[in-house]
């Protein structure tokens, strides 16, 4: 689960989701069903807080050079 891309990660929660919601599971399959959907919750979670970084990261470095941007003193 650790290398499963985020898409992978938001099918596979909902189908736990809807597992659940369907009930007819008993108390370990509902349990087990509940595990996954956390740690696969935390997994997408955990993607996009990288790709939040990712673009504040590249926001903050736009921002640094936007007042010289177009300018001779970007091209030095």
């Amino acid at each position: 689960m650790a290398n499963m891309p985020y898409e992978e990660a938001r099918d596979k929660l909902i189908q736990a989701v809807q597992a659940l919601e369907a009930g007819g599971l008993n108390l370990d399959q509902s349990m087990r069903q509940w595990e996954i959907g956390e740690a696969l919750a935390k997994r997408a979670q955990s993607l996009l807080n990288d790709v939040r970084a990712r673009l504040d990261a590249a926001q903050n470095a736009q921002a640094a050079t936007a007042d010289t941007a177009g300018t001779q003193s970007n091209l030095d």
